[in-house]
């Protein structure tokens, strides 16, 4: 078969002979998995992942993917528990603080000199600047595999969402606002990040 390609077309496994690999940049922005977790012995972890989002309304479900089985996913298989906090602009320096390769001892709160709260239905605390935080309990852990059933050193966490906490200046007339919460998202390239606003917004109604 004579295959034609008007874009840029490439193979994953054959390498994308581009200066980054786009993948990050296509599937973006996307929100930022800032996940706090705790032990069975009571040392909290915090650390932020890019392959993060919602994916179930009724029990409301978030998840996210850590290349590699990293201290976050250990914590949440041993206690069931964690809470997602989100980063705002605000909050964007001490996020990146905590993505930092250290010690399990080594609590991340510390690190970026930030605040704890204590959550409502779980023992895990959160970040107490955070304007929106999610807590939530372990559904699944999966390892990921490839199209061949090989195991993937990749792990999904999902969780169902059982307490949420809201800044009450994001909420209008019952509505929350979501540029008024300055979510940061993580965009592609080594460091690259958006935010978004008002300006851009627009109503488009369900057939």
């Amino acid at each position: 078969m004579n295959k034609q390609h008007y874009h840029h077309y490439y193979q994953p496994s054959q390498g994308h002979g581009l200066a980054h690999d786009p993948f990050n940049s296509i599937i973006a922005p996307r929100p930022i998995g800032w996940i706090s977790s705790m032990d069975s012995k009571g040392q909290v972890n915090l650390a932020p992942y890019s392959f993060f989002n919602a994916f179930n309304y009724t029990p409301p479900i978030l998840g996210f993917s850590s290349i590699g089985y990293k201290d976050t996913v250990r914590n949440i298989q041993e206690t069931g528990e964690f809470c997602w906090n989100l980063v705002s602009a605000e909050l964007a320096e001490a996020m990146n603080k905590t993505c930092q390769a250290v010690e399990p001892e080594v609590d991340e709160f510390d690190l970026a000199d930030l605040k704890k709260r204590a959550s409502n239905e779980i023992s895990v605390p959160h970040v107490a600047a955070s304007p929106v935080v999610m807590e939530c309990k372990k559904t699944q852990i999966i390892q990921l595999q490839d199209s061949q059933q090989n195991d993937l050193e990749t792990w999904m966490v999902l969780g169902e969402v059982v307490g949420v906490h809201i800044a009450p200046t994001l909420i209008k007339q019952g509505v929350f606002q979501t540029h008024l919460a300055d979510p940061v998202l993580r965009a592609g390239g080594p460091g690259d990040y958006f935010t978004i606003s008002a300006e851009n917004r627009f109503f488009m109604p369900r057939p």
